[in-house]
């Protein structure tokens, strides 16, 4: 199998399996691409998860496609793209027609269980990390210390501020002097983007930013409009996943183009798929007023929606490349990189554990399936199998 027919076919499955939002798709994408597949080192990863969340956009998707660009080129970076958001954004158009509810009690139940597999998935992630991006005292300290910002002050800003400390402290604490073994093997399997197209994606990001509402306005069209919209949304928000759904709401429902009622019906239906929360999108733009509407205004909401951050990412890359070479760089990337560590440590509790485990019998499901990916080294996939069974099975007896 060819480099992108490996991506395609491997960010599908996780497009189908990956429940529970973007913190427990960093960790999928972990347990996938540095533990059992080794195409990426676990400090290139900390750096990539550190860069996409300073930059706008969805985060894990962001993640992604920086792991498809690294095994097969922008064809790959478009190809996981393409994989991963295809089979919720499908679903999210087939809830548009009224057909994807998630009703009665063993789907929810279905529903609880695959919450509580991104639990334990979250916390492989962070067991993990914590042993090769925080194993010493000084690196420890910043992930603690970003963890507890976060938990205590929350949203998405509190991330970037911990993620700009942590690496402030790593350029003044851990110094030029500190070295990792595998560095020089992880520098190697960073992802590339040449000057020429970094320099590219970022004017083809502010012409489209200046002349998307201006050809909206002066045209007419709904197409133009749509697209503008969405556009808008993904370049204004950091963070992803949830934080993005004011934005989203200011765009469609605020000029009436859909309903309160229909909007929150699909942020409803998100919650229980696999894959992006972006993916919400193309619900939207199914539903949507303006613009041609179905699948083809599905289409437009999707590509504008997550066109933004996947520029800026191409953008930001080349600079990125220059800047990790300094030698002060390196305690900044290990410093920002363990407070990705203590970030996702936050998130591990809340919103990750409190929105899922409310229940002795879901702690317990917990545990075994975390057990199960961290000594049984049992794949993802096969462990949220696991999970929906057993919560369906769980509704069932408490409902029968």
């Amino acid at each position: 199998m060819s480099n992108l027919a490996a991506v395609f076919a491997v960010f599908l499955r996780l497009g189908l399996t990956s429940f529970g939002g973007p913190i427990a798709h960093l960790g999928y994408f972990r347990d996938e691409f540095v533990e059992r597949r080794r195409w990426i080192g676990d400090r290139t990863y900390g750096e990539l998860v550190a860069l996409c969340q300073f930059l706008p956009g969805p985060a894990s998707s962001q993640v992604g496609f920086a792991i498809g660009l690294r095994r097969a080129g922008l064809a790959g970076a478009v190809a996981a793209f393409a994989a991963f958001t295809l089979p919720s954004a499908v679903l999210m158009v087939w809830a548009a027609n009224g057909i994807g509810a998630v009703t009665g009690p063993v789907a929810t139940g279905v529903v609880d269980g695959l919450k509580v597999v991104a639990v334990a998935v979250v916390a492989h992630a962070v067991w993990g990390m914590v042993r090769s991006l925080a194993p010493d005292r000084p690196r420890g300290t910043i992930a603690i210390t970003a963890a507890v910002g976060v938990a205590l002050v929350g949203g998405p800003f509190a991330q970037l501020g911990a993620i700009a400390l942590g690496a402030l402290a790593g350029i003044l604490w851990l110094g030029e002097g500190s070295s990792d073994s595998d560095d020089a093997a992880d520098a190697d399997a960073l992802p590339s983007a040449s000057t020429r197209v970094g320099v590219t994606a970022l004017v083809i990001l502010t012409g489209l930013l200046v002349a998307s509402p201006i050809a909206a306005r002066v045209t007419g069209d709904g197409s133009l409009a749509l697209f503008d919209a969405f556009l808008r949304s993904g370049v204004l928000v950091f963070g992803g996943g949830h934080v993005v759904l004011p934005l989203l709401e200011s765009a469609v429902v605020g000029p009436g183009w859909v309903d309160a009622g229909t909007f929150l019906a699909g942020y409803g239906a998100a919650q229980a798929l696999p894959g992006p929360l972006f993916a919400f999108s193309a619900y939207l733009g199914a539903l949507a007023s303006v613009g041609p509407g179905g699948v083809a205004g599905a289409m437009i909401a999707l590509v504008a929606i997550f066109l933004p951050g996947f520029l800026l990412l191409l953008g930001a890359l080349p600079v990125w490349a220059v800047v990790r070479r300094w030698s002060r760089a390196r305690g900044l990337v290990r410093g920002a990189s363990a407070a990705v560590v203590g970030i996702l440590g936050a998130a591990l509790y809340d919103p990750v554990f409190t929105t899922s485990v409310t229940r002795v019998d879901q702690f317990a499901l917990a545990l075994v399936c975390f057990g199960l990916l961290t000594l049984w080294r049992c794949p993802a996939w096969v462990v949220v199998i696991l999970g929906a069974g057993v919560g369906a099975t769980t509704a069932a007896l408490i409902n029968g």
